[in-house]
């Protein structure tokens, strides 16, 4: 459902992104995990073609998202870590507008609107203009319309950001339902309890390259241990990466 292979990206003299390759097949709920500067963002940006590669390739569901963006890009559900808005709409408005982006169906558009605005507790805020919500009414508001037209793939940056505990749990249940019913979850986030709470697998990004993959349990025989959080393991392992010399060319 997500390929890349040698995904590369450069930025003048600085190597953002080193050979990435990924396997990430249906279903699978996967955390991408990295320190700041570690790449994470420039990936999700050649995973939904807002960027264009220096070099390799990647598909979603089997299209190039350079070579077929639009048949790619309908099947994904993308939430940035800041999403941005027509803020003159409402609530309602702008779902109605990812319907029609999307090209969802009319009464299926107004049936799962209802539904997510009910799932989100948007209800209070249907009639009121974006600009007017507060930060974690507008996090979980670009949440709902990302899983509008049910994509088969959703890449979501840090979704945790602003919510109370409460929406923060809505939103865990939501995305784990749906990778148990079969949707593709590529999660990027610092949140390393949460990761370790949904991720089948966990990927680990530092200076650009990947230098670790596999479950919570598979990382912990990596690093010869039999216990440990996922905390200490990235720490561990992104110390190393540094320790061992993993640097990248400076501008």
């Amino acid at each position: 459902m997500i390929e890349t292979r040698d995904l590369s990206m450069n930025y003048g003299r600085l190597k953002a992104l080193d050979r990435l390759n990924l396997d990430i097949g249906k279903g699978e709920f996967y955390a991408f995990l990295g320190p700041n500067a570690a790449g994470k963002t420039t990936t999700i940006k050649l995973l939904t073609g807002l960027l264009r590669p220096t070099a390799g390739q990647a598909r979603i569901c089997g299209f190039d998202i350079q070579e077929n963006p639009l048949e790619a890009k309908r099947r994904i559900g993308y939430v940035p870590d800041v999403a941005e808005f027509y803020d003159k709409l409402t609530t309602l408005e702008f779902m109605a507008f990812i319907g029609d982006l999307f090209e969802v169906e009319a009464e299926a558009a107004k049936r799962r609107t209802g539904a997510l605005i009910e799932r989100f507790s948007l209800t209070s805020y249907t009639t009121q203009r974006v600009e007017n919500l507060s930060h974690g009414t507008r996090q979980r508001l670009a949440i709902a319309s990302a899983l509008l037209h049910e994509p088969e793939v959703i890449i979501i940056d840090e979704p945790m950001v602003g919510l109370d505990p409460r929406n923060a749990r809505v939103v865990k249940e939501e995305l784990k339902e749906r990778s148990r019913a079969g949707t593709t979850i590529f999660l990027s986030t610092h949140l390393l309890n949460v990761a370790e709470e949904l991720a089948d697998r966990v990927g680990i990004i530092n200076h650009g390259r990947l230098i670790a993959q596999g479950t919570v349990t598979e990382l912990r025989k990596e690093r010869e241990k039999d216990g440990g959080s996922l905390e200490e393991i990235f720490l561990a392992m992104t110390e190393s990466a540094i320790a061992e010399g993993a640097t990248v060319s400076e501008p």
